[in-house]
């Protein structure tokens, strides 16, 4: 969001000081960079979860494709070894949605509600905007009065350009004072509103975390040759690949 005021004609008279004139656009800067920072982290937060939702199920799609693998047919311990991971991928998309859908309660929902109430205060300092504009107006009207020569006629206008006045100044010093007032405690309470969401997060990826260390763990000891070490295995590969490439019909032309 942008504040851009009005340009009209500026009254003689300094009719908000330049002190309270800086208070306020200092505190609603600071609201606009919080709004913007709460928009940009909920959108962040939707990819994430997003992200992690592909993620699981890509990985439930891989292992279901082994399953379906002729070879799990021809060899059992081949079929025992992808069982195995198919068991290990369906549980890690379970915890993983049920990670997500905390987030979707306890974080992303709560920005969605704290960033609703920005049009509110928005429309708020506009209005407060269109009353200042109007007591310039009409001061200025005030002014050009109280210069001419005090004629019968001219002292009866410039009676009803300051009945005129009157109201509006009252109008835009009550705006002006609650705005001042209000808006420095909407931009403290952010840290109370916020701190119990960014709990929440932190609880849910260490309780996904903690299960994903146990299905893994699981994972490893079910599919793990003892006594190989991961070079091992590197060697044992390649012989194997070598094996295929001597074939005649992988051969180089």
């Amino acid at each position: 969001m942008s504040w851009i005021p009005f340009k009209i004609g500026q009254p003689k008279k300094q009719i908000v000081p330049k002190t309270v004139e800086k208070d306020f656009e200092r505190e609603y800067g600071k609201l606009q960079q919080l709004e913007d920072q709460t928009k940009k982290l909920q959108k962040d937060m939707k990819k994430s979860t997003d992200a992690d939702v592909a993620m699981s199920k890509s990985a439930v799609k891989i292992s279901s494709d082994l399953l379906s693998n002729p070879l799990c047919e021809q060899d059992p311990n081949f079929l025992a070894m992808v069982t195995a991971l198919d068991t290990a991928m369906k549980r890690m998309d379970s915890f993983n949605q049920e990670k997500v859908n905390q987030i979707q309660k306890t974080v992303i929902e709560p920005l969605k509600k704290f960033s609703s109430v920005f049009p509110s205060l928005n429309m708020a300092v506009k209005r407060r905007e269109q009353t200042l504009q109007d007591y310039k107006r009409l001061q200025s009207k005030v002014e050009k009065y109280e210069e001419k020569e005090k004629t019968g006629p001219i002292l009866a206008k410039l009676h009803q350009a300051r009945e005129e006045l009157r109201p509006v100044k009252e109008d835009f010093e009550a705006k002006n004072k609650q705005l001042l007032e209000e808006m420095p405690k909407f931009y403290s309470s952010r840290i109370d509103y916020f701190e119990p969401s960014f709990e929440a997060l932190i609880r849910a990826q260490v309780v996904y975390y903690t299960e994903m260390h146990k299905i893994f763990r699981d994972l490893t000891e079910q599919i793990d040759e003892p006594g190989l070490t991961d070079e091992q295995r590197e060697k044992e590969n390649e012989a194997k690949l070598s094996e295929l490439r001597a074939l005649s019909i992988v051969a180089d032309d």
